[in-house]
């Protein structure tokens, strides 16, 4: 047992790491000889999506004292995506730094991550993948569907909608304000198929939870009992030294390329998948997600792609009915924390209601997956959610209009006397991983309030920021480099000709932008943190087309300390 080091023997050292941690504890317990198991726990009352995880958490311990480990309860960094300002991710790193420190400084041998929101989950396996202690991922689950006026209510998804209504002058601001109290039921993530419903049956496709697990709505009695059973299986983990590296292979990353195209998942994905892939060495690239993906049917009806909600997804059946669909796409050879091949899970799974999840010979869309663009405008790179775009603004020619920051923005996207109409390429600016900082969701910008009452409810838009998993339409995101790291989007103007050609994978200005400066104003507008993590991070941060990471964070560091504490 890594363990043991701290436990085993009689001088002086062990006894104190003993003696402190008794309190209670049985007398074999810190013998060196039993699992000692953390609970990285991001239960926080401030992470509304995961304040439910202290239940989880004491049905994880239950499952490992019954196989003979120790359980330890490790509260985590923990990060509320409609919460933390500026943005969630300008802390995903920070949490994963943290998350890896604590796992590698303290005497344990595996942990169960409990994670929920949209940056918990990446940021607990990009630091079980740094550490590569066993590990086993137990999800918190989407919220149960909500209803306002009869009708359904997609967490996120329609928040954009309805309050596009009320600026477009359909929907009362009263209305608006009374579906509030009914959009949030339940305990849970957001239950439209956004990051944190993406990350968690992501994380399955990689193999690092219990098969079936992912999908689980958070109040149903059924997550407790695999939380129970995590608790085992970690321990049973530890004792074969099963680690995250044997389990989330490049063989692991198709199956999550291939599941994020099926199940219409957030772009979010791409940037964890990146990081995650970085932390282990795994060689995966932007392109990986265009090759893989582009020819994977879209067999889930979800919003934001379609109708339904994860509740649904759970009870026609789930996961595992969508991969049985695509199962010849998969790799077969890779494992889950079971230590059985992931395609082995598939074998009897079944749809139960066909307008939630399709056959693969009546798919909701043909082709799904993430496009990557490149062109004069995103020469690193850029990608758009096909899927959650209007069909007609696929293939586009129009003038830009730029925004240089999301305060210009918000200052001039309601002016009547705004120069724009229904094929105006918007562009916002400066809203990368260094330019925010953080990278903000933030590229789904509302429409102008004049093409709304119009009628319009789609433009094309082009930002170097993400979007929220539950938004939809046509926009092209994560352009790399961004603006702020001397990209070419930093040197568009309003009026340029601007053509997106999704078919051909195309984005590009008519303009020589290397003649070009930098927009003044844009340059005004930048962030420019003088200390803390903020800063920390604009000078280290990497690229959106390689996860965002920080650069001296790439790669692993292992389970080794070298030196006692005392």
């Amino acid at each position: 047992m890594r363990s043991a080091e701290w436990y085993a023997g009689d001088d002086r050292n062990v006894y104190i790491h003993r003696a402190w941690m008794r309190r209670g504890l049985p007398a074999d317990a810190l013998t060196g000889k039993r699992p000692q198991i953390a609970i990285a726990n991001t239960a926080s009352d401030l992470t509304p999506c995961n304040s439910h995880l202290d239940e989880v958490a004491e049905h994880v311990k239950r499952g490992i004292w019954e196989a003979g480990g120790v359980p330890h309860n490790l509260p985590v960094v923990s990060l509320g995506e409609t919460q933390v300002r500026p943005t969630a991710m300008l802390w995903r790193n920070m949490a994963a730094m943290a998350t890896e420190e604590l796992l590698r400084a303290n005497p344990i041998d595996g942990v169960v991550l409990l994670g929920g929101c949209d940056k918990t989950i990446p940021s607990l396996l990009m630091a079980a993948a740094s550490v590569d202690l066993p590990a086993v991922v137990v999800p918190g689950g989407p919220m149960l569907n909500g209803t306002f006026r009869g009708v359904p209510l997609g967490c996120g998804t329609d928040v954009w909608r309805l309050s596009e209504e009320v600026r477009a002058g359909t929907l009362s601001e009263q209305a608006f304000l009374d579906s509030e109290s009914s959009m949030i039921r339940s305990r849970g993530h957001c239950n439209t198929m956004g990051t944190a419903s993406t990350m968690a049956l992501l994380a399955e496709a990689l193999g690092v939870t219990i098969p079936g697990t992912a999908g689980i709505p958070a109040p149903d009695s059924r997550l407790l009992v695999r939380a129970h059973d995590a608790g085992r299986l970690i321990v049973g983990m530890v004792g074969r030294d099963l680690r995250p590296s044997q389990v989330m292979t490049s063989g692991s990353f198709r199956n999550a390329i291939v599941t994020l195209a099926a199940v219409g998942g957030s772009t979010n994905a791409v940037v964890h998948l990146l990081a995650i892939a970085g932390r282990l060495g795994v060689p995966l690239k932007l392109e990986d997600f265009d090759d893989i993906g582009a020819g994977v049917p879209l067999l889930v009806d979800l919003l934001p792609a379609g109708r339904h909600l994860m509740e649904d997804l759970h009870r026609a059946g789930g996961l595992a009915a969508v991969l049985r669909e695509v199962a010849d796409l998969l790799d077969p050879d890779v494992i889950t924390v079971t230590g059985r091949p992931f395609v082995e899970h598939l074998a009897d799974a079944q749809i139960w209601d066909h307008e939630v999840i399709r056959s693969r010979d009546a798919p909701l869309q043909p082709h799904a997956g993430i496009a990557v663009l490149r062109g004069n405008l995103a020469p690193a790179g850029a990608i758009i959610k096909p899927s959650a775009a209007s069909a007609h603004l696929l293939q586009h020619r129009g003038r830009a209009l730029v925004f240089d920051s999301i305060e210009d923005f918000h200052a001039r996207v309601d002016d009547p006397d705004l120069d724009v109409d229904a094929d105006t390429v918007l562009i916002l600016r400066g809203c990368g991983p260094k330019g925010y900082p953080g990278m903000p969701e933030v590229s789904n910008m509302p429409l102008p309030a004049k093409l709304l009452q119009q009628g319009v409810r789609d433009m094309v838009r082009v930002c170097d920021g993400r979007m929220s998993g539950t938004a939809y339409g046509t926009v092209v995101l994560h352009v790399a480099p961004e603006a702020a790291a001397g990209g070419p989007l930093a040197r568009v103007r309003t009026g340029d000709w601007v053509t997106l050609d999704v078919p051909g994978r195309s984005l590009h200005v008519d303009a020589d932008l290397d003649s070009r400066e930098p927009s003044p104003a844009f340059l005004d507008a930048l962030a420019r943190p003088r200390r803390g993590w903020e800063r920390l991070y604009v000078e280290t941060v990497l690229g959106a087309d390689t996860g965002a990471d920080l650069d001296f964070l790439i790669g692993a560091s292992g389970d080794k300390v070298s030196r006692e504490s005392h």
